[in-house]
């Protein structure tokens, strides 16, 4: 085999943001530290080939479109990237769940706490679901957000005077950080292969995402990922982000769906548990809710109450 001749891939869009903070929230960012490989090294990787690949983009398109289609997942590990974030606290407890990463954090033990904590907009406090306990809809009024906006800068200026006093008299910053808030601004640096960063954003970006992790997301994808991989972001909008998964119940209904088979799609549906009977009352199982918001983008519907 002749020896290769190593270049390193070089994405011109994303050289030209590399270290350039994009804000997130109110004092929150994220910027390009490094990365390594971009769509040619999806398709080199792909072929296992040490040319350049083919020249036609088209097909590399093509190619990477039949990897994500097909869950071929190996070729988009050989795209890293390493991203310097600040994020509040709470957020990145659930950044963090996704073990699959590198990542290195701002200390709070050796260093002196970020002097910023994320503020809440009067017209951004939202109620809790009332059909998921996760989850959050609509918001409270502004006269009402606004006196918790009043008073979480309160509660702030008076744990950071407390934190600096601690420092101030000499407390141990392992001790003197123990009463500051979740919304206390980190930073890390956070590296990841494209693969898993896909996944990362194909559950934070999701619309059923908290509000706050779900704008890092939304900024990481748009801002960088469709910049750095064109082709594989495209393949990821059209296969994971857009479209929709279908079990074999829910196939199954939708071919009555099709047929226009009210009755018969009843009785299944009642058959599964997606449907029960109640007093006489029709009640929609989550997964039978859930069904029904994907079929609404095909505009297939039925009046269950007809």
């Amino acid at each position: 085999m002749d020896s290769e001749k190593t270049i390193r891939t070089s994405v011109t869009d994303i050289d030209l943001i590399l270290g350039r903070s994009f804000p997130v929230l109110d004092d929150g960012f994220v910027r390009v530290v490094d990365y390594m490989g971009g769509d040619a090294s999806i398709v080199q990787a792909a072929r296992v080939s040490y040319g350049e690949g083919t020249k036609k983009v088209s097909e590399d398109r093509g190619l990477i479109r039949y990897l994500m289609r097909h869950q071929h997942t190996t070729p988009f590990e050989m795209c890293e990237i390493k991203l310097h974030v600040r994020v509040p606290m709470d957020c990145w407890r659930q950044w963090i769940r996704h073990r699959t990463a590198n990542v290195n954090e701002y200390s709070t033990r050796y260093s002196i706490a970020i002097d910023s904590a994320q503020r809440t907009p009067k017209n951004h406090w939202r109620k809790q679901s009332s059909t998921n306990k996760q989850g959050s809809e609509e918001f409270l009024t502004e006269d009402i957000g606004l006196a918790l906006s009043e008073n979480e800068e309160q509660l702030h200026k008076q744990i950071r005077t407390l934190y600096d006093e601690r420092i101030e008299k000499g407390v141990a910053r392992e001790q003197a950080r123990k009463d500051l808030p979740l919304s206390t601004y980190t930073e890390a640096y956070w590296k990841i292969d494209l693969h898993n960063l896909f996944h990362f954003l194909a559950l934070r970006m999701d619309s059923h995402a908290q509000y706050e992790i779900r704008s890092y997301a939304n900024t990481i994808g748009h801002e960088i990922v469709k910049k750095w991989c064109p082709l594989a972001w495209e393949a990821f909008e059209s296969y994971r982000l857009n479209s929709y998964k279908f079990s074999d119940l829910e196939m199954k209904t939708l071919s009555y769906f099709i047929r226009q088979d009210r009755d018969g799609a009843k009785e299944f549906l009642l058959s599964v548990g997606f449907l029960t009977l109640e007093n006489g009352v029709l009640k929609r199982s989550r997964e039978m809710i859930e069904l029904e918001s994907k079929l609404q983008n095909l505009d297939i519907s039925f009046d269950w109450s007809a």
